[in-house]
């Protein structure tokens, strides 16, 4: 195995500086030539082995000094900064972070703690986007954050694709076998549908339609129904999308997709028919999963969103999140918010059911207003259907409040009434306000800390 060349010009530089030492004398003394230790100050050059011995014999030094460890962890530091939307068109190349951070280490950290200042008052304009409303706030959102808000705003449920995808799984008040009836539609406008081993989930060509047999069967019927949708919805997809007054066509692209998505739930699960459904089966989710042919995150998903006027159901939450604990869906019809930036509370089950592949995390949760739910967690494996295809890995969450528990299976053998019963969690530590909380990661925003070295808690720290 090659080792790893080691490039520590900055270190040979101070190196010399603490000596008093010219270029020329300091070439000398560790048997170099004085274009080679030119070469190897400005890193264009690794420190050799002979160098290596010549600074531990000669001057003394720690050789593990000249390890690279800091380095890399500035360039893993500003690759994660610089993948912030902001920088989206001027992203330097990895070997110009590696000189910075070895050449210009004190500009590197300066540079992290300006991006460290401009995301946190991002956090709080986006504070204060939420507590006075969408008024000019457009500005300070990326396109796939306002599909988002658009989304949360419309407390996820969009009345008029809602009903459009019920007539069409239930035209007669019947449910239909939504996949052969929207063959018949896509017939009738002259393009077949086919089920063929293709890596693409969809792929459209001439007048067919490609659907991979390698997806699992949810996701075919899904992807089906999200191609109708596109095919014969179109025009009721772009009024909408005209009364969501995006800020730019990639957010009206990206909307879209969300709103072709949003007819496919709906006709996968139409809205009269999987509310009763949930409602007789005390919304457990495999059952339900079974009934309609969906995926246990079509159903916890389609959970979330049956806020009908008149006709509503529970008010659940519904998130996703990766192996990172980034959130990737997040909708919520109950008073439980998700943090814009970040990830969510390290206490909260959602992150422990990677632990437990293949079974339901049940949690008593109660958030700093006070507010009490039932929290509901398991992983979600989606495999790309063959040996090189990536597989994913999510976990959802899916919780209600406390008063609605009763109605759901997943409360059962659980003691609500018991306050001992409940998990402190909170929605993000930026925004926090839990003094005692052993999980912390990092001080709310907006609090005063104290700092007493006789004294050691939980954290370095107390918030005032």
């Amino acid at each position: 195995m090659a080792t790893q060349k080691l490039y520590a010009g900055l270190k040979l530089r101070e190196t010399r500086g603490r000596l008093g030492l010219t270029q020329k004398i300091f070439a000398e003394r560790l048997g170099v030539s004085l274009p080679y230790l030119n070469q190897m100050e400005n890193n264009h050059r690794p420190v050799s082995a002979g160098v290596v011995l010549a600074l531990a014999g000669e001057f003394g030094l720690d050789v593990t000094e000249l390890s690279t460890g800091d380095a890399e962890r500035l360039v893993s530091d500003m690759r994660e900064a610089l993948a912030d939307p902001v920088f989206a068109d001027a992203t330097p190349p990895l070997a110009d972070l590696r000189l910075a951070a070895s050449n210009a280490p004190a500009l590197a950290r300066a540079f992290l703690e300006l991006h460290r200042a401009y995301r946190q008052t991002h956090e709080r304009l986006a504070s204060l986007d939420d507590a006075l409303g969408r008024d000019d706030a457009a500005a300070l959102t990326s396109p796939w954050e306002e599909v988002r808000d658009f989304f949360h705003y419309c407390d996820n449920y969009l009345d008029a694709v809602d009903r459009a995808a019920e007539r069409f799984s239930c035209p007669d008040g019947k449910r239909l076998d939504p996949i052969a009836h929207a063959a018949d539609l896509l017939r009738s406008r002259g393009i077949e549908l086919q089920f063929c081993d293709i890596d693409a989930l969809r792929s459209q060509a001439g007048h067919r339609l490609l659907i991979s047999t390698r997806a699992a069967t949810a996701t075919q019927r899904f992807q089906v129904l999200h191609q109708l949708a596109l095919t014969t919805q179109n025009d009721l997809l772009e009024a909408t999308l005209d009364l969501g007054r995006f800020q730019s066509e990639t957010s009206r692209a990206i909307a879209k997709i969300g709103l072709a998505n949003y007819f496919a739930g709906a006709a996968l699960l139409p809205y009269r028919a999987f509310l009763e459904a949930a409602q007789e089966a005390r919304h457990d989710l495999e059952r339900l999963a079974d009934q309609f042919g969906a995926s246990i995150e079509q159903v916890a998903h389609r959970l979330s969103t049956l806020q009908r006027p008149g006709a509503k159901g529970i008010p659940f939450y519904f998130v996703r999140v990766d192996q990172a604990g980034t959130i990737t869906k997040r909708h919520s019809a109950t008073r439980l918010q998700f943090a814009r930036f970040g990830g969510a509370c390290p206490l909260w089950n959602v992150h422990q059911a990677f632990e437990t592949p293949g079974r339901f995390l049940r949690q008593l949760a109660e958030t700093p207003d006070g507010v009490r739910y039932l929290s509901l967690a398991r992983d979600v494996s989606k495999p790309g259907g063959s040996f090189h295809a990536p597989i994913r890995r999510y976990a959802i969450g899916l919780g209600c409040e406390v008063s609605h528990a009763a109605q759901v299976v997943y409360a059962d053998d659980l003691d609500p009434s018991n306050p001992r019963a409940y998990q402190p969690i909170g929605i993000s530590c930026r925004i926090c306000e839990r003094r005692d909380c052993h999980q912390r990661s990092v001080p709310p925003l907006e609090r005063r800390l104290r700092v007493d070295p006789d004294r050691r808690g939980l954290l370095p720290y107390e918030i005032a």
